[in-house]
């Protein structure tokens, strides 16, 4: 198969452009767009068939659900049943933006594989003008988790899928890169009170702003979980990757240590360690392009300073705690 790339000005209606992705999703295949969050693999959400390819081309396990993504409120509420009144606030407050809303899915509307058979589906209208013009061409739901191989860091360019999907998939919209970095805030609103199952760009303190107490989940190891992010080990550089506190003089010993065994190292941090052998920076907008910088390099581990005692992000800690598998250098 070959993967063709076009650039779709955010600015412009490329109509063209539109019509051959709507054709290609409504003939059961896979379309990679951009969205404010990361970049999605998407595919038609009531197709068994056309859902499998995304399966297929991640390499993604069969019980991990799909977030499905549509054009509106009014849309979504077509596809959910039984939605809770802080669901219908988050919907108000929140959308179009970073955040999936966990509720019950009307019976026979989605294909098994997008929920892995679960009676709930996680839903969201994301705020990017490329995503929004494709669903409301397409007048159908996309099930699309991000166009990224299963376990490694997410796109935030379509040349990072372009890298992970040559060959797997028919087309790549490019809509330049993505806004946030970071995938959705997912919030389960099928219980009371509301929970967390996975942290993003809208925080905890500005959902108890709308809907007051909100809890948060910890991972599910076990049983399918309702959100991506849940269970798998997520967003991994090809090297083995350890946090370490951002302690004065810390993480110097630390390279001085790794340098010694021969081996190189590089940092990803806020700031620049002139002893590394290569360094890139950590925020929120440039994790998943910083931990892809790292697989571009011949480092044999990688170091991720962190602040310790609550002073980092939320979500940008969830993320780095995956991709290490909770690994701490010491």
């Amino acid at each position: 198969m070959k993967t063709e790339i076009i650039s779709v000005d955010k600015n412009v209606d490329e109509k063209e452009s539109y019509e051959q992705a709507v054709e290609i999703i409504r003939n059961g295949e896979v379309v990679a767009f951009p969205t404010e969050t990361v970049y999605g693999l998407g595919a038609d959400a009531t197709n068994w068939e056309a859902v499998n390819k995304i399966f297929e081309a991640k390499g993604r396990p069969a019980d991990n659900p799909l977030i499905v993504h549509v054009d509106s409120k009014e849309t979504a509420l077509t596809y959910v049943q039984e939605v809770s009144a802080k669901a219908l606030q988050c919907m108000d407050a929140f959308w179009p933006g970073a955040l999936t809303l966990i509720m019950q899915a009307k019976p026979e509307t989605f294909a098994g594989n997008v929920t892995a058979n679960l009676e709930t589906v996680g839903v969201r209208v994301p705020n990017h003008p490329v995503a929004l013009k494709l669903l409301q061409e397409l007048k159908l739901p996309l099930a699309a988790p991000s166009a990224n191989t299963s376990g490694k860091p997410s796109p935030t360019l379509a040349e990072h899928v372009y890298h992970d999907m040559d060959g797997k998939i028919p087309l790549i919209l490019d809509g330049g890169p993505t806004e946030i970095g970071i995938e959705s805030t997912v919030l389960d609103t099928t219980c009371e009170p509301p929970v967390i199952l996975r942290p993003g760009k809208v925080s905890k303190q500005e959902l108890e702003n709308v809907i007051g107490t909100v809890r948060l989940s910890s991972d599910n190891k076990n049983n399918t979980p309702k959100s991506p992010g849940m269970k798998y080990m997520h967003y991994a550089p090809a090297a083995p990757l350890y946090l370490i506190e951002n302690e004065e003089g810390l993480i110097e010993k630390a390279i001085e240590y790794v340098r010694g065994k021969g081996k190189r190292v590089a940092v990803i941090s806020k700031e620049e360690y002139p002893e590394a052998d290569f360094n890139f920076p950590l925020s929120m907008a440039t994790l998943y392009a910083s931990l892809r910088k790292c697989d571009s390099t011949d480092a044999d581990l990688i170091l991720a300073s962190v602040e310790t005692g609550g002073k980092m992000d939320e979500a940008l800690m969830n993320r780095l705690e995956k991709a290490a598998d909770h690994k701490w250098f010491s």
